[in-house]
Order: structure tokens, then sequence, then C-alpha cells
């Protein structure tokens, strides 16, 4: 007989029931990252390419905000915390999905590390997740996950509680933006970078972009996810506490805003004077 332990590693098919356009809640998201999906993931990002692409972005952004200490609350397989973990900070790597800790957890092994994992849900990170940290990360437009306000408000709150007093948020989200309102046009320059395999919304509303990810194997997993709009992402960051807001565009700090695949925000806790405040509502 299978313990409970054992059923977590089982095969399982994603399962959307019959409309798979109506699956529009948050708790569907650990069930949508399947073990047969999750081993495919790096194939999709492809670890050599993305590091070539994304280059040192993210650890000269942490390092001349004087960051150390950093949570990766979105470490999927393991990508940025290994790379990190091999710039010199200290990391913790949470996620959501058993499966993707465990090929995270494998993934630092092979490459000499042993990485400090949590399973946690955002909306109750702070409970399973103990200390304060310099900087929080959530990447590979995993926030897109949550489908309500009211949980994109919780785990946003959850985020600032984990931070020092002038730590950082740095999340990530794709261009939906450009996706709602001209069309798919990425080229996956700089995240999906795996050159046999297609990422494409199969179905996209103002409350759902459904992406279906297709192999060269022949195999087809889809992920459910809510087409943030950017400003509406800063907005809410504000309304949660976070003060200063910074958002590139594919790494850069000039854009046209319908270019980017992908919005990166950093979002500081710091506290600001109510002119930089005030300079920054005129901005947005």
């Amino acid at each position: 007989m299978n313990s409970p332990k054992d059923s977590l590693l089982d095969y399982k098919p994603q399962d959307y029931g019959q409309d798979p356009t109506e699956v529009r809640h948050t708790d569907s998201y650990t069930d949508e990252y399947v073990r047969g999906f999750v081993e495919k993931w790096d194939e999709l990002i492809d670890w050599e390419q993305r590091w070539a692409s994304e280059g040192d972005f993210f650890i000269e952004q942490l390092r001349s905000r004087g960051v150390k200490r950093i949570l990766d609350v979105a470490c999927g397989t393991g990508f940025h915390s290994v790379r990190l973990l091999e710039a010199g900070f200290d990391v913790v790597s949470a996620d959501g999905s058993p499966y993707m800790l465990s090929c995270a957890f494998e993934n630092g092994r092979k490459r000499g590390h042993v990485l400090q994992t949590v399973q946690a849900d955002w909306r109750w990170l702070n409970r399973d997740v103990y200390g304060r940290f310099d900087a929080v990360i959530c990447l590979g437009n995993s926030f897109t996950h949550l489908f309500s306000e009211r949980d994109r408000r919780k785990a946003l709150a959850e985020f600032y509680s984990a931070l020092v007093h002038d730590g950082v948020l740095v999340l990530d989200q794709r261009n939906y933006d450009s996706i709602l309102d001209q069309g798919f046009s990425s080229k996956h320059k700089y995240y999906y970078c795996g050159e046999k395999v297609s990422a494409e919304p199969e179905y996209v509303d103002e409350g759902l972009a459904r992406f279906q990810y297709a192999f060269d194997d022949g195999s087809v997993y889809h992920l459910n996810m809510f087409p943030l709009r950017k400003n509406y992402t800063r907005g809410l960051m504000r309304k949660v506490g976070f003060q200063a807001i910074e958002t590139f565009g594919d790494f850069q700090e000039t854009y046209h805003e319908h270019d980017p695949d992908f919005f990166v925000h950093f979002a500081s806790k710091a506290y600001v004077d109510d002119a930089q405040w005030d300079e920054q509502e005129a901005e947005q």
C-alpha cells in the first residue's frame, strides 16, 4: 500500500475538468504542476541559455541595494536560488509545489549546494518561513497564479512582513498589457529559452491567460494564470505599503510599453518622504 508521501510522487495527468477556461482560482496551482510537467521544466527554461540572456542583472541589482539574505518564494527548479548562492548570497528557497522543491534540491546538489528548502503557501508565508530577509524574490511569472485580489493583497502583505525595514521585493510578470491589447508575440529571448519547447497562450481574456507548453516528445501541459496589467501590479504593491517602485522591461530601464516580454518590479519597503511619494504617484 502506498503511503501519502508516496502518492505525492505519482505521475498524474493535469485535470482541468470539462471547461478548462473556467478554472480560475488560486488553489488549483499546485495541481497544475504535476510531476511529469515539473520534470520537463528545465527543458523549458534551459538554464545555460537563460543564464546567458539574463546575465548578472539580478545579482548586480541586489548587491547595489545592499542585499545579503534572500527569500526565493517561487524557487521552481532552483535556477535563481542556485545562481544567487553561487554569487555569495544567503538564500532560503520556498515553493508551493513539492515536485518543484524536490527538483530544486537535486539541481542544487548536482552543483555542490545544499538548498535550504521549505514548502509554503504565500498567503501564510510567515507561518512556515522564519526570520527576516533583505530581499524577497518572486520570479518566473509566478505571482500570476493568484486569481483573487484578496489573495494577491494577502501574499504581498506576507512578502512585506518577511522583509527587514528597508528590504526590497523583486517581482516579475509577463507583459500581459501587450498580450491583451495587441496579441501574443513573445520570442522567448530571456525567460523561456528552450529551443525545442513552445510556450504560447491558448486562450486569453481579462480574467484568464491559459498557456500551452508543448515539448518535442509530443507531451503537452497547460497553466491557467491571471493576466496582471503592469500598473495594476504597481498600484497593488503601493496599497500594501511598498514605497519606491522601479520597473524594468526585459532588464532595461527604458522601454516602449508593448515591447518587453517581461516586466521586473523592484519595490522597496524603505520609507520615502511626501515629495518622493507625490512624484511617484504622478509618474504612475
